[in-house]
């Protein structure tokens, strides 16, 4: 954090501005290398002329200097607004680099710096890389209230319940001669199983919070020729899938990224399910059936126009199974089970959508408290779940203490209280750069 860092804060390509953005100790240097400002105001745009060190003009531009600590990374930070030709970029960049103790970004660097420098919790830099990848509006959402503290201000209220009960053990087991009232002894105990009992209560979120942030995944299945491709490029309102009256056209999984109600959605194409003997086509019904296993929702299409027992797809039942009898185009007399469609005119279709709309948003819909959204989340908080059993059989107080710290540094974990540069080298390695 002794060197000074720059890179574009917009994207590549060619666009009417591109903001570089620097942070660090020698910031305000630039605007006096590039710019000839030797005491910029702080917060306050300037018109300047950006030049190289032999004095030739790069371009026209606006400059900015957040003094620290007020500023995104709670360092001085510079930002130049030139216009957005990749010539132009370079050419700062260039200069840029030319200085002392400056160098290019890392992915993440600045927002990692914002957390090291106590500007945000590890919950909110997430929440804030969500958003920058937010397809959809209720992934716009959630990541925005992630970034504003909702899942921080949950998981410090719960550590510092942990910190309270420490306190008080610690009390008694700095004072042995003194012994624990049973009825402090009850309390205690009461207030850790209430503990425990909201953090597992967190953790029955059906996943929804990592649902939303990865997609919500539906897969197709159904026998050959039963439509399942022409299905998948009606819902997709483009040809995605290869259409074909040749059984087993579709080997491996094909799939499509939708927003529906706001709600990101994977649809998959999968193989037709039938018994053969060929291999490749074999597997391709292994994989078909793996994903309709692991699939939040399951499109069971058959083939409306023909009286088969579909075995392999009627295995597949359950709430999450919505049956689908394609090709009413070509049936007159349709009986109530499943909903009737036509991939093929696109009757039906409108139907369809509005019924996996309604089961997304039941499955994925926002709730009062903010539900955790990444892998590590749920591992520290199912650490502190256990630890916090633990705790409640630990033959004595000094036992139940130390569990109870443990528990402690496992919520801290989530939010960066607890320092791991391991962890913070994992979470920031999938920004992008300038962020």
């Amino acid at each position: 954090m002794n060197s000074t860092i720059f890179a574009p804060a917009t994207a590549q390509g060619k666009a009417g501005v591109a903001i570089v953005r620097i942070s660090g100790p020698n910031a305000k240097l630039a605007c006096e290398k590039l710019c000839g400002l030797k005491n910029p105001t702080p917060r306050k745009a300037v018109f300047t002329k950006i030049h190289t060190a032999d004095g030739t003009p790069i371009d026209d531009a606006l400059m900015l200097f957040f003094p620290h600590p007020h500023s995104f990374t709670g360092e001085d930070v510079v930002e130049l607004q030139t216009h957005g030709g990749r010539a132009i970029l370079a050419a700062v960049l260039k200069e840029l680099a030319a200085l002392d103790d400056f160098r290019p970004a890392d992915r993440g660097e600045f927002t990692r710096r914002a957390v090291e420098n106590g500007k945000m919790d590890l919950t909110a830099a997430e929440g804030l890389a969500d958003l920058v990848d937010a397809e959809t509006e209720q992934q716009r959402r959630q990541a925005l209230r992630q970034m504003n503290g909702a899942l921080a201000g949950l998981y410090d209220g719960w550590r510092e319940e942990l910190v309270h009960l420490l306190a008080w053990m610690e009390a008694y087991i700095d004072f042995p001669e003194e012994e624990v009232p049973p009825e402090v002894a009850d309390s205690i105990r009461a207030k850790i199983v209430a503990l425990q009992t909201k953090i597992g209560n967190h953790l029955k979120d059906g996943r929804r919070g990592e649902r939303l942030r990865d997609g919500f995944q539906i897969a197709i299945i159904g026998a050959p020729n039963a439509g399942k491709s022409s299905l998948m490029n009606k819902l997709a309102q483009r040809d995605v899938a290869i259409v074909s009256s040749t059984a087993g056209t579709t080997r491996d999984i094909i799939e499509v990224r939708m927003d529906i109600r706001g709600y990101p959605v994977v649809i998959a194409d999968t193989a037709g399910l039938r018994k053969t003997d060929e291999e490749i086509e074999a597997e391709g019904v292994r994989r078909a059936k793996k994903r309709a296993e692991e699939a939040d929702l399951i499109l069971a299409v058959y083939d409306a126009s023909k009286n088969q027992n579909d075995s392999e797809t009627k295995s597949f039942q359950g709430r999450n199974v919505l049956t689908v009898m394609n090709k009413k185009d070509k049936v007159y007399n349709m009986l109530p089970d499943g909903l009737w469609v036509s991939a093929k005119t696109g009757d039906g279709i409108g139907t369809l959508l509005e019924r996996i709309g309604t089961f997304v948003e039941d499955t994925l819909s926002m709730r009062e408290e903010p539900s955790l959204t990444r892998v590590r989340h749920r591992q520290s908080l199912e650490e502190c779940y256990a630890l916090l059993t633990q705790s409640l059989t630990a033959p004595a107080i000094e036992l139940t203490a130390e569990d109870l710290r443990l528990a402690m540094r496992a919520l801290g974990k989530i939010t960066g209280q607890v320092r791991v540069d391991e962890l913070l080298d994992i979470i920031f390695k999938d920004f992008c750069i300038g962020k």
